[in-house]
């Protein structure tokens, strides 16, 4: 099964003719130019492939896309809100290298213990957030200066010094 990687949300619709604008987490201007079809999460990891008509550029990380079958405001209005996927091979062609976003499926690991692979990563105002899974459950880790060790992007490893009973919140 292909990889996907969450490039951003679908924040609202633009005009009358089902345009939608979608923000992203790229870390770079693109259109995403030569992207046949974007994944639309219907439900939580359930992904629908939506064909790209048109792409044009608004911003640093705000582009507006016409989907094919979504041709009012009120069709575009049903996708408003829902997160944006893309497979492996797209992803790896239009992210920066900078960008948080790569950092998807590396472990994490605090000290030497491994907790858990990065499955999203969410950019706050001060920090940026990963979520993992834990013994079945959903945890949420910061990627702040004052934890942070070192990258290991040879690895693939994130080296953490949590905080103590960071862990305990989601795991108790």
């Amino acid at each position: 099964m292909a990889e996907y990687y969450n490039i951003g949300k679908l924040v609202g619709t633009h005009g009358l003719q089902g345009e939608l604008l979608l923000v992203h987490e790229l870390s770079k201007k693109t259109s995403l130019k030569g992207v046949q079809a974007i994944f639309i999460e219907e439900n939580r990891e359930a992904f629908i492939p939506w064909f790209i008509e048109t792409t044009k550029i608004k911003g640093e990380n705000e582009i507006y896309i016409k989907l094919e079958g979504i041709n009012s405001r009120e069709a575009a209005i049903k996708l408003a809100q829902k997160k944006v996927w893309l497979p492996d091979v797209d992803y790896r062609k239009f992210a920066s290298k900078s960008s948080p976003a790569n950092l998807l499926g590396y472990m994490i690991f605090d000290g030497t213990n491994q907790i858990g692979e990065i499955q999203e990563i969410i950019e706050q105002p001060h920090q940026l957030l990963c979520r993992t899974t834990v013994d079945g459950k959903e945890v949420y880790i910061p990627l702040h200066d004052d934890f942070l060790q070192k990258i290991d992007a040879k690895q693939k490893k994130v080296f953490l010094t949590l905080p103590d009973g960071l862990l305990d919140i989601y795991l108790t």
